[in-house]
């Protein structure tokens, strides 16, 4: 039995390395029928054609929209870029500052220190500027934003072209040595006429123009005030009640008069004729 175990272990290895030598030359001949046949598939393709020059026309970025109006986000971009600009706006270039010290005048007349709120003088004096300069918004509308927003124009010429109204407004309320102060500061040539003004010179001009009528408006206010002052205080000296403070006799007669003039109407309407 040992002699047939021994005899046969030789008998295997040789079949073994006889199938490991089909195995192999079989993969050999399956690789070189797929390169023949790569080969012949290769050679029924079309030729390459020459490579066609690029079209030099330069990069155009189209940012418009539907109906050649601007897209959506570059409208909510400026919006934005309005809304974080628009307080420096209010201030300097409407009627805001000026019924704003206006009003802050006339409260700081009557004795009282906050009545009426800060909130609430500056809410009368938002919607004051907003009915003030309501045709010049109306115009700067229809002359740049409408146009814009429908595609007609860009917004270069509708920067250009909503400034306009809003130069004429400035320029109409602005006085001429405010102009000529301005200019002399920044050492720039005298301008030939208002509408030639710059307006980085134009704008600290008005500013100037319009705090120098509202103290001129919150002086008249303060007169008749400081009339009740004075004849409390001589009352109170003739009585001789030197301890007593005069604003707590003076405001009552204040507000009374205040209120018998119709004061509120008075400044309103003093101030909104100030800009026609």
């Amino acid at each position: 039995m040992q002699l047939t175990h021994d005899s046969a272990a030789p008998t295997a290895r040789r079949w073994l390395a006889r199938a490991a030598v089909l195995l192999a030359i079989t993969a050999a001949l399956s690789l070189l029928h797929l390169l023949l046949t790569a080969q012949g598939a290769h050679a029924d393709l079309v030729d390459p054609v020459d490579p066609v020059a690029p079209v030099e026309d330069g990069l155009s970025i189209q940012i418009g929209g539907a109906e050649n109006g601007p897209s959506s986000s570059i409208v909510v971009l400026l919006g934005i870029t309005l809304l974080s600009v628009a307080p420096s706006l209010l201030l300097l270039m409407t009627s805001f500052t000026k019924i704003l010290v206006v009003l802050s005048i006339t409260r700081n007349a009557m004795g009282l220190q906050s009545v009426p709120p800060n909130q609430v003088i500056a809410g009368i004096a938002l919607f004051l500027s907003i009915f003030i300069m309501g045709p010049v918004l109306t115009a700067i509308n229809d002359i740049a934003v409408q146009p814009f927003l429908a595609g007609d124009i860009d917004f270069a010429a509708a920067l250009d072209g909503g400034s306009g109204p809003l130069r004429e407004f400035m320029v109409a309320h602005t006085r001429e040595s405010d102009i000529a102060l301005i200019t002399r500061a920044a050492q720039a040539d005298n301008p030939t006429d208002p509408q030639t003004v710059p307006m980085l010179t134009l704008i600290p001009a008005f500013l100037l123009s319009e705090l120098r009528a509202a103290f001129i408006i919150g002086f008249v206010i303060f007169l008749p005030f400081l009339v009740i002052d004075l004849v409390i205080s001589a009352a109170l000296m003739s009585l001789g009640m030197m301890m007593l403070p005069p604003i707590i006799i003076s405001l009552p007669f204040k507000l009374l008069l205040f209120v018998l003039v119709d004061g509120w109407s008075l400044i309103v309407t003093a101030l909104i004729g100030s800009y026609r």
